[in-house]
């Protein structure tokens, strides 16, 4: 059998299987050999019998006998969000004690992505391509209660936009969240109501979760740190898996534009020439701090450094203006 199967729109792959399939368990554990997937995965396949529209692959024998298109959508875990840990810590309590010698620090930063709170209702964007079928499509819903048929061309644009727009906000959602974003879609076009569900939206929620899935793997291989970070490692340690119920503790952000690693390591040396001045300002403190926030968080997420050592390397984290600081915009748990 000859497969074409899409992982994502720029990664496309042609696989051809000479083994005897007889279940959908087979078929996994072959592609995800083959085209090294290593979380878990769901599987469609294009319908000949519906005009080529994606169905879910429940039984190896609904594809077709010769060649069949596959779509591979990576499922996103209960517990998929980074998990709290010490390595994700920026700062700590001036009133919190501690041995700077032997000890990590007590209390973990949070910089949330995008907004730090969640927005509801949430802001569906824009769906260039499509926007003119939709409000067409709602015209014809308000009048006798018609359904938009959707084609895979016009999902697909829906549910990439939907993807960014919620990675803007945060890099892991949980079900409620996500489910709000369904909804809030369903509520400004109510043409794409699922036909068979209770809510409108129950179809859509499952997309968009899978979608958010893929979006992540895509993130992970452009390099953005804020997912690479919570990649399995390679030896399977869950000391250093992430997770994070209420809010985006590990935030590891990528460095601002225009700046290097480098840059930001000459700007950390001249913050620490600052901060040996007898008179500092604590406005030149302030601004080299919040400049030098992604290489910070990149040395404490990365080599889990003592106490001892940040306030080394980094001593304005221990100015009461800092912590202040980090209180007012709400960067403790």
């Amino acid at each position: 059998m000859r497969l074409r199967v899409v992982l994502a729109p720029d990664n496309i792959r042609r696989l051809d299987i000479l083994e005897n399939l007889t279940l959908v368990e087979h078929l996994k554990t072959i592609l995800k050999e083959r085209l090294e997937i290593k979380d878990d995965f769901l599987i469609q396949f294009e319908d000949p019998e519906f005009g080529n529209e994606l169905c879910n692959l429940t039984n190896i024998t609904e594809l077709p006998p010769e060649r069949a298109v596959l779509k591979i959508l990576q499922k996103v875990p209960e517990d998929s969000e980074p998990e709290t840990s010490i390595s994700s810590l920026d700062t700590a309590s001036v009133s919190s004690p501690y041995d700077s010698s032997n000890q990590s620090f007590p209390f973990v930063s949070v910089r949330q992505h995008g907004n730090s709170q969640w927005p509801s209702p949430f802001p569906i964007p824009k769906f260039y391509y499509n926007e003119l079928r939709l409000e067409k499509g709602n015209g014809n819903f308000k009048e006798d209660g018609t359904l938009l048929t959707v084609s895979r061309e016009m999902k697909m644009e829906i549910l990439d936009s939907i993807a960014q727009a919620i990675f803007s906000f945060k890099a892991y959602p949980n079900n409620q969240e996500v489910e709000s974003v369904s909804a809030a879609l369903i509520e400004k076009y109510p043409c794409l109501k699922d036909s068979g569900s209770g809510t409108g939206y129950h179809s859509w929620t499952m997309s968009i979760k899978y979608k958010v899935g893929n979006y992540h793997q895509k993130q992970r291989t452009a390099g953005c740190s804020e997912v690479t970070v919570n990649q399995k490692r390679v030896n399977n340690d869950s000391r250093c898996l992430k997770k994070a119920k209420r809010c985006e503790i590990n935030f590891l952000p990528d460095n601002p534009v225009g700046q290097t690693d480098y840059s930001l390591q000459r700007e950390k040396d001249a913050l620490q020439e600052e901060m040996k001045k007898k008179h500092f300002s604590m406005a030149v403190v302030d601004s080299k701090m919040d400049l030098t926030f992604s290489l910070r968080r990149k040395e404490i997420v990365d080599e889990e450094p003592l106490v001892a050592d940040v306030l080394k390397q980094w001593p304005a984290l221990f100015l009461e203006d800092q912590v202040s600081l980090c209180i007012r915009d709400d960067l403790f748990i």
